[in-house]
């Protein structure tokens, strides 16, 4: 059994693996960059190594630097989580080359699945069903746009090197292609250094299904059942499940003993997910379900399938890794209720899902019977600009999916992050939907009703009232009047929980303060609170300012230009991700300072909108 672990990755996935790595007794090292050496990965290690700059390209993404800290700290072998290099077969190989333990596939199979394209060439003649689609060379833009036209629009662009959702874009009619085409290439070269592209059918009413697979160095191959992924943001999973609804038992024989058939075709070792996209049109059926890619690692939603087998999936990983064979037989393994898990971002939803970043000043997970949270962030930790913005995942488990899923709401509706924004309430409202309530999903949902699912609750007035009891009494304060009609929004903690409401006061010139609010003779101080306007648009409403440091990729206005509300103005690039910024009403394009190819930092002004006068 290996002796001494470390691992290649940050923040949750790092501190999941350090977890199971000291229950075993084996020796964790970590390593970490300039932001995160106040970690809490770094803090749960037995031992960490700091590998460079806050950049991923600078540290952690640079396996040399991987390889040496494990060779200076004595390491036996290298875990990669998942992201960054854990599906990188050079990095594998070098690991092995230098007389590591590699927790992982063998970087053959990594090669064989990680091109979306040779993949499914490769499942074809394995006997896996895949979608229909073009998969050639090929990558003239009008090649490609004839393609897409054959295969009939809907279409998928998709990078053959991609995942986690980068590199992917929808296409629903033919005058979109060519900026669609060229958005998801220059995402896809960003992120994973090959712009090349395939082309999918898109299916109209798509379920996510995939299944987690286990192999070991013996020629054994197992699933431990299915995952349902299908609510979806911008290609990026939101909740996921297991088992799947919907799914009877001759399905789920067909489909799982297809994706055991797949990972046999690439002589699969550890842990990965074959993922499929089904037709749910006429419900789950075994001939409308489909290959889509292999992700030769652990998966973010892991943890769903632990809940509902009881296997420790990363022990699995260290013991085959070490040898040993699959720890259960296949007719030993079965489904135990049914588990959800909830991504906890930094994000806000309100405004287009923009990252919020931040010293976490409060930071309160709910807990429940059956729940289990996954986090590499800690209450007065800060989230940084620089990685992925998930910072927990909230796991429920029950007898049943309703059970499952109130458990999950009762632990969101539990959590309280300030001054952080998180997508919390919207997970709320998500579970809420009527259609996911009744297991009817797919990737669509949020497409549809995604604005309403963000939309932030009023408080009523007896929440008001409440707040205000729950304040300290202070004396009462000479020259602020109580009786102005602008709207002001206050933030402060209610019994824990952070909460902006309306509050009647008035300040000199309007602008950030402190409020009073009186009930009862008495008088309570709040927290800072800001004047929102009272309808009109203000001098700086207009102003478009970054929210947090970037680089410009794309400016779609120039000065002088009419715009209208909603319009994209320009796109950012930050925290892995494209973020496109759009006018907050209709106006002139005033004056225009962002500049493509830029670097940029939080709060820079970028554009100034001008509200058409009425």
């Amino acid at each position: 059994m290996i002796k001494s672990l470390l691992i290649a990755n940050r923040g949750e996935i790092a501190c999941r693996v350090i977890r199971t790595a000291r229950a075993m007794g084996i020796r964790t090292i970590a390593v970490y960059s300039d932001a995160d050496a106040k970690a809490l990965h770094v803090r749960s290690a037995d031992e960490a190594v700091h590998i460079g700059p806050a950049a991923a390209r600078e540290s952690y993404l640079v396996g040399e630097k991987i390889i040496a800290a494990a060779k200076a700290t004595g390491a036996e072998a290298i875990h990669p989580g998942y992201g960054f290099l854990s599906e990188n077969a050079e990095f594998a190989q070098a690991v092995m080359d230098a007389g590591l333990v590699w927790v992982g596939p063998k970087p053959a199979s990594i090669t064989a699945m990680g091109l979306k394209d040779a993949a499914k060439k490769l499942m074809i003649a394995a006997g896996v069903p895949c979608t229909p689609g073009y998969l050639g060379d090929d990558q003239d833009p009008a090649h490609l746009a004839q393609e897409a036209g054959k295969i009939g629009y809907p279409v998928l662009i998709k990078a053959v090197a991609g995942g986690g959702g980068k590199g992917m874009r929808l296409v629903e009619a033919a005058e979109d292609f060519a900026d669609a085409l060229t958005s998801c290439q220059r995402e896809a070269a960003n992120s994973f250094g090959n712009a090349h592209v395939l082309i999918e059918k898109y299916i109209l009413s798509p379920r996510h299904i995939e299944v987690q697979v286990f192999g070991d160095s013996h020629g054994n191959v197992v699933h431990l059942f299915e995952r349902d992924c299908s609510l979806q943001r911008r290609h990026q999973k939101v909740i996921e499940e297991a088992p799947a609804p919907g799914m009877d038992a001759a399905t789920r024989e067909a489909v799982c003993a297809a994706a055991v058939r797949a990972a046999k075709a690439v002589d699969y070792e550890g842990a990965g997910t074959i993922e499929f996209i089904a037709d749910d049109s006429e419900g789950l059926r075994a001939d409308r379900v489909w290959f889509m890619e292999m992700n030769t690692r652990l998966q973010v939603e892991h943890p769903v399938t632990e809940e509902i087998t009881g296997v420790d999936l990363v022990e699995w990983q260290l013991r085959v890794a070490s040898g040993e064979p699959i720890p259960l037989r296949q007719d030993e393994l079965s489904i135990n209720g049914w588990a959800m898990e909830a991504r906890l971002y930094a994000e806000d939803p309100a405004k287009g899902f923009l990252p919020s970043i931040g010293t976490l000043e409060l930071f309160e997970l709910g807990e429940v019977e059956g729940g289990r949270i996954d986090t590499g962030v800690y209450e007065g930790g800060e989230v940084t600009p620089f990685y992925d913005p998930m910072i927990a995942k909230l796991i429920a488990h029950g007898e049943t999916r309703d059970e499952a899923m109130d458990r999950l709401s009762d632990m969101l509706h539990d959590s309280a992050v300030w001054p952080v924004k998180t997508n919390a309430a919207f997970l709320i409202n998500a579970l809420d939907h009527e259609d996911f309530a009744s297991g009817k999903v797919d990737t669509g949902l949020i497409g549809r009703d995604g604005e309403a699912m963000a939309a932030d609750p009023e408080p009523s007035d007896e929440m008001l009232l409440e707040a205000a009891m729950s304040l300290t009494p202070v004396s009462f304060a000479p020259g602020l009047r109580l009786n102005a009609a602008p709207r002001r929004v206050a933030s402060f903690l209610l019994e824990g929980e952070p909460i902006d409401v309306e509050l009647d006061g008035e300040t000199e010139g309007g602008g950030e303060s402190s409020v009073l609010i009186a009930e009862n003779g008495k008088v309570w101080q709040m927290l800072p609170w800001r004047v929102d306007g009272s309808g009109h648009h203000g001098a700086h409403d207009g102003d478009i300012l970054s929210p947090m440091p970037g680089k410009i990729i794309a400016v779609d206005v120039t000065e002088g230009q009419t715009v209208t509300k909603g319009q994209k103005l320009l796109t950012l690039e930050a925290m892995k991700m494209e973020h496109s910024l759009t006018a907050p009403f209709d106006g002139t394009v005033a004056e225009l300072k962002a500049v493509a190819g830029a670097q940029v930092q939080v709060e820079a002004l970028l554009a100034r909108i001008e509200a058409v006068e009425e």
